[in-house]
Order: structure tokens, then C-alpha cells, then sequence
């Protein structure tokens, strides 16, 4: 009878505790923490500090406050990963560094990208993310490379399963649209939409391609706008461009204004780079737009998941347990 229940109780335990002995990894951003946990799996735990919803630069107030409540597991984590690009240097990993510092917890020894100022809103660059967020585990965790490299691999299948199709690279391809300049590279060097004009915000370029600068241009050359289909916008960036679409709509063009992502867990269902992929090809196909646009969504739907809670996990064990101890 002991020995039964030492062996259901170690099973608990190994459901309630599973980051026990699990590498610990800080992420600044959704961006390399969702990799880093799936190639992880269950030899890794991740947490990540910046708020997906809206841009790290707009968020000085609020990231002290996320470390902080995060901050014990912050203080024992054995990796920190970063993009490294001007937002994570300036906005999220001094204050990494300096809530470290200020406890003498030590120094960080951030690993980060290659390229700082690559971009993920592409499979292929999804997937260059991710195989470098694969190569972060296996150098901090040799011992696991295997599991790592086919979890990586399945991994980089998601990646693949969302790329466009024949028949959607038919429907999207060639549409014409004005842009967020965030989004200019999924939009055209992936989604093969024809980008008429970016619009960006006031400290991009000087100033020049503001969404007022935009609106000037329509204005000067209306035929060049006249076929626009979307209006694309960054949701990290807040909405900055109900006016561009207003000025389209309101001169005869009936473009529908739509959201993009850039960040995991930025919206309910969005929780992976293959979903954020997914979500903002979604976006711009032609059938589903007009069926969102009647309904008023500048959004695409999305599919929840449902995964499978601990309290259904627990009760399993329980009646293992019971069936146990009754044939006893």
C-alpha cells in the first residue's frame, strides 16, 4: 500500500510541479518566447516581460511592474533571451539589468539574435527566428539536443502549414493596399499585395510618411488610390490610420481598415508565430474580409484552443488512485 502511494503521490507531484528541474528562460517579448517554449516543451519553463498588445517603447510604466511580479522567478532563471533591437536595448532589458543589479542578483548575460533588426512576420523569417531560438537551448542545455531539434522540427512544420497556398495566393495576391511601414514586408515580399504607400509615425523618416503626409498624397494623386482594397494597420503601434481610411471611404473608395499582429498572445486564440502568420493572412482574403467588414471587425476570426486543464489531469490520477487502493 506504501509503496502504491509513493508512486501515485510522485505522479502528482510531476503534474503539479513540472518546471521543477526545467531550464528557466526570460524572454523580453512574445516574439522568442513562444519558440523558445515550444522547441523548450517540458524541459524548459519561459515567462516574457513586455505586454504583447502594445508596443515595449509605450510601456516604461508598466514593465517595472511585470518584472516585479515575476521577479522570483526572474532572480533563479538560468537563460535571457532578447531580440536585442533598439526597442529591447532601450525600453525592456535595462530595466532587466537593472532590477538584477539593484538585488544583487548578479549580471545578465542576455543571448540574442544575430540580427537585431530582422523581422518575423514572414515563414521565412519565422522560421529563421525560431531555428535560432532552437540553436539558444541546445548550446545552454546540451544534455537535450535531440528532444530540442525535433521539437524545433515540428515546430518549423506549424510555420509551414500556414504559408499561403496556391488557391489563397490567388485570392490575396496582387490587391492593392496602403500600409503601416511595420507591416510593408509581410504584406508584399510575403502576401504578394501590390503596396500602393506606407504610412508610419511622426519619428519614422522625419516625418514624412505620417498618416496626415498620406492623406496629402491621396489627395495630390487620387487615381492611385482608387482600387485600395485595405488599409493595414500595427496593432502595437496603436490606430493611427481611422483617418486614411475615413478620407478613402468617404471619397468613393471602399477599402476595409484591418488590424495586423506582430506578437504572440496579442490576441485571444493568437498564441504562436504560426498563428500570428495565420491571423494576418486571414485578414486580407477577400472573402473573409467582406464577411468581417459586414459585421464591423476590423479583426479576423479566430479558433480557440482548448488545451487540456490540470484540474482534468489531477481528477484522472484520482480515480487511478482509487482503482488502485479498492483492488488492494
Amino acid at each position: 500500500m506504501q509503496k502504491k502511494f509513493i508512486i501515485i503521490f510522485s505522479l502528482l507531484m510531476l503534474v503539479l510541479l513540472p518546471g521543477a528541474s526545467a531550464l528557466k528562460v526570460v524572454s523580453t517579448t512574445t516574439v522568442t518566447w513562444d519558440p523558445v517554449q515550444y522547441i523548450g516543451g517540458d524541459r524548459v519553463e519561459a515567462i516574457y516581460i513586455a505586454d504583447p498588445t502594445i508596443c515595449p517603447h509605450m510601456q516604461s510604466d508598466i514593465i517595472p511592474n511585470r518584472i516585479q511580479m515575476q521577479k522570483d522567478f526572474i532572480r533563479d532563471a538560468d537563460l535571457f533571451v532578447a531580440i536585442n533591437g533598439s526597442v529591447d536595448q532601450a525600453y525592456v532589458m535595462p530595466f532587466v539589468d537593472d532590477y538584477m543589479k539593484a538585488n544583487n542578483y548578479g549580471t545578465v548575460d542576455w543571448v540574442t539574435l544575430k540580427d537585431p533588426a530582422m523581422t518575423w512576420n514572414t515563414p521565412e523569417n519565422a522560421k529563421a527566428l525560431a531555428t535560432e531560438a532552437g540553436g539558444w537551448l541546445i548550446a545552454a542545455d546540451p544534455a537535450n539536443r535531440t528532444y530540442y531539434e525535433s521539437r524545433l522540427s515540428d515546430y518549423l512544420a506549424q510555420i509551414d502549414a500556414v504559408d499561403l497556398t496556391d488557391e489563397e495566393r490567388s485570392m490575396i495576391t496582387g490587391q492593392d493596399v496602403v500600409v503601416m511601414v511595420w507591416q510593408k514586408e509581410a504584406a508584399e515580399d510575403w502576401l504578394g499585395l501590390h503596396v500602393v504607400n506606407i504610412f508610419a509615425p511622426e519619428f519614422y523618416m522625419g516625418g514624412k510618411y505620417t498618416p496626415m503626409k498620406l492623406v496629402d498624397d491621396m489627395q495630390a494623386n487620387p487615381g492611385n488610390y482608387a482600387d485600395v482594397k485595405y488599409v493595414i494597420e500595427n496593432m502595437q503601434s496603436g490606430e493611427v490610420a481611422k483617418g486614411v481610411h475615413e478620407y478613402l471611404t468617404s471619397n468613393g473608395v471602399p477599402a476595409q481598415r484591418v488590424i495586423f499582429t506582430n506578437f504572440p498572445k496579442s490576441i485571444p486564440g493568437v498564441d504562436t508565430l504560426p498563428d500570428v502568420l495565420e491571423y494576418n493572412k486571414n485578414l486580407v482574403k477577400p472573402l473573409a474580409a467582406a464577411a468581417a467588414a459586414e459585421a464591423g471587425q476590423t479583426t479576423a476570426p479566430v479558433t480557440t484552443k482548448a488545451p487540456v486543464a490540470l484540474p482534468v489531469v489531477l481528477a484522472a490520477l484520482g480515480i487511478i488512485a482509487v482503482a488502485v487502493f479498492r483492488k488492494k
